[in-house]
């Protein structure tokens, strides 16, 4: 993991909305979700399941204490974080299908949505969690070991400083397959923090609102500026019954 210091510019995502307040670090006593023993979250999952319960329990217990979620979301978890981070897992898949190198930089990690989930989903693919702030690095490095996921790297950096290192041939760093995010900026924004990040054919799979087709016509110059190329937005599903999300593709030219 990066010892590189730095101060944030990722502008925070919405699951860090009470990141501004003072923060008790202090566990509670995990709140039933309303997804607690629905055959759905297994049938969404799969081999994940297992792996992703450790996550869902070390959520429900600090995951607001330590600012990581809000307070309307902790009898959500399966379905507001760890369901909805699971949608873009078949467009990640579709991407790098054929690839040699299946190789993910997830930007502005935060809470680990949705890097952890798709690093638990698709363990043959090597996901690198890109986060500046240090306690939110601390509870990524917590959940990987936890959860004993070897198909990890933690980069304690703002996106535009592993862009450098992307850039620099001496660094040892390549660019990526597939860049992922959730909730981090407009496109406008994200357009420079993530396309940059990507190898030839990569792609940009962004988790986004129902904004997210406004996003893309505001930010076309930017899209094109750093090489991007059929930006779009698909309906992802996030599982039987449940109401889907939202997903920005572009291609890296």
């Amino acid at each position: 993991m990066s010892d590189t210091v730095s101060r944030e510019t990722i502008e925070p995502p919405l699951d860090d909305a009470s990141a501004s307040a003072p923060v008790s670090t202090s566990a509670v006593a995990p709140v039933p979700d309303e997804l607690d023993g629905s055959p759905v979250v297994r049938e969404v999952l799969g081999d994940a399941y297992d792996k992703l319960s450790v996550f869902h329990v070390k959520l429900s217990k600090e995951g607001e204490p330590r600012g990581l979620i809000g307070p309307r979301d902790v009898s959500i978890i399966w379905e507001r974080h760890i369901l909805n981070s699971a949608a873009i897992v078949p467009f990640v898949r579709r991407s790098t299908e054929g690839k040699q190198f299946k190789t993910i930089a997830d930007v502005g990690s935060g809470g680990g949505f949705p890097g952890i989930v798709v690093a638990a989903c698709l363990p043959d693919h090597h996901v690198t969690l890109i986060e500046p702030m240090e306690r939110r690095v601390e509870w990524l490095q917590e959940c990987v070991d936890e959860m004993q996921l070897d198909n990890v790297d933690i980069i304690r950096a703002r996106s535009d400083e592993v862009i450098a290192q992307v850039r620099d041939r001496r660094s040892g760093m390549h660019p990526f397959a597939v860049v992922t995010c959730r909730a981090v900026a407009p496109m406008t924004k994200l357009s420079g923090w993530t396309l940059p990040l990507l190898g030839r054919r990569g792609q940009l799979i962004a988790l986004k609102g129902r904004s997210a087709q406004a996003e893309i016509d505001k930010a076309k110059r930017q899209i094109t500026q750093f090489g991007g190329s059929h930006a779009r937005v698909v309906e992802a599903p996030v599982g039987p019954g449940l109401e889907p999300t939202h997903v920005v593709i572009v291609n890296k030219q």
